[in-house]
């Protein structure tokens, strides 16, 4: 019987960009962070939940997902995942099962 953490192969059904955080000085002694393509993954994305916060005055809309893939070591919180107009910023990485099948990472996604 498989465990209730376990997704089939089909529930990985969105393709999502993972893109890394690439550091380059902005000439003013501090540094300017941009995203680069890693590599493009199939994923199950699940809404936990989601609210309103202000941000400099400014109300964001935050919504809290858990995005299932196959596993990679290579994934760490910084990073993110793009697709379908959205950007899910990750929080954690971790595989709950410890058998390197699935990667199980905590996102944020950000709305103004």
């Amino acid at each position: 019987m498989a465990s209730p953490s376990a997704n089939p192969i089909g529930a990985l059904g969105r393709r999502l960009v993972l893109e890394q955080p690439v550091a380059t000085p902005d000439g003013a002694g501090g540094m300017t962070i941009t995203f680069e393509p890693l590599a493009h993954v199939w994923a199950e994305v699940r809404w936990l939940s989601g609210d309103e916060r202000f941000v400099a005055g400014r109300p964001e809309q935050a919504s809290r997902h858990v995005i299932t893939l196959r596993w990679r070591g290579d994934v760490t919180a910084g990073m993110r995942f793009v697709g379908d107009g959205a950007v899910y910023g990750i929080v954690s990485a971790g595989d709950p099962a410890g058998d390197r099948r699935r990667l199980v990472c905590q996102c944020e996604e950000i709305s103004p």
